[in-house]
């Protein structure tokens, strides 16, 4: 299981951080809330583990950001703010689980493998949409309106995974792995040559991009921001 732990207390990290580790886990650790966001955007997590109170940008913020973004990585918070309310307060935010400070490895263990288990609510998607841009999964038909667009299969795929992550940020990194199968910097300008085609493609015939560059961050793929 690959997890991100968000806390700024270095004893807990410690603790938890190792905890995991030695339970056959891989964890990621960060003090910084505003960090810790950008990382869970940048990664794909099976697990959060999040402080409420953090540096840089509060736990809460931190869930609301990433629901709203549309991460639906399970989220426990891990706090020693521990009244009802509060706890109300983390759960309607977006998180899945609360456990407060002081608490036992173990329990944290297997609040964290509950979580993991749980069973996926998704139904299969053939079909993609974000605006007026359709990606057909099963016919493997891109469409802008009423213009079919010709792809080649490695800008359908970099286009698929865009799409699938609506509104989010995708990495460089990211795209290597999920289009390339590379897990390693070929040195190369790769992506950003791709990007650009695709671009080429669905954006340039047109009066409003979809595919936008985050700077120093990845790419992402959404429909213009209201005013």
């Amino acid at each position: 299981m690959h997890i991100l732990l968000i806390e700024d207390d270095p004893s807990t990290a410690s603790y938890a951080s190792k905890g995991l580790t030695e339970a056959g886990h891989v964890v990621d650790v960060l003090e910084d809330g505003k960090e810790g966001m950008v990382q869970a955007i940048q990664t794909p997590y099976d697990v959060l583990v999040v402080d409420r109170m953090l540096p840089g940008m509060d736990g809460l913020s931190i869930v609301k950001a990433l629901r709203v973004a549309g991460n639906k990585t399970p989220v426990l918070f891990l706090t020693a703010v521990s009244g009802v309310d509060d706890r109300v307060e983390g759960l309607e935010a977006g998180a899945d689980d609360y456990l407060t400070k002081p608490f036992a490895f173990s329990e944290l263990l297997a609040r964290i493998n509950a979580l993991y288990r749980r069973p996926s609510t998704s139904v299969e998607v053939t079909h993609l949409r974000v605006a007026d841009l359709e990606l057909d999964l099963l016919a493997r038909i891109a469409r802008r309106g009423d213009q079919e667009i010709e792809l080649q299969p490695r800008e359908f795929t970099l286009l698929e995974v865009l799409m699938r992550n609506e509104g989010r940020v995708v990495s460089r990194t990211m795209l290597l792995e999920q289009v390339w199968d590379f897990h390693f910097d070929p040195k190369t300008s790769v992506v950003e040559t791709h990007v650009s085609r695709l671009r080429s493609k669905i954006d340039k015939p047109f009066d409003v991009s979809l595919l936008h560059t985050v700077r120093n961050l990845g790419y992402s793929m959404h429909a213009p921001r209201a005013a």
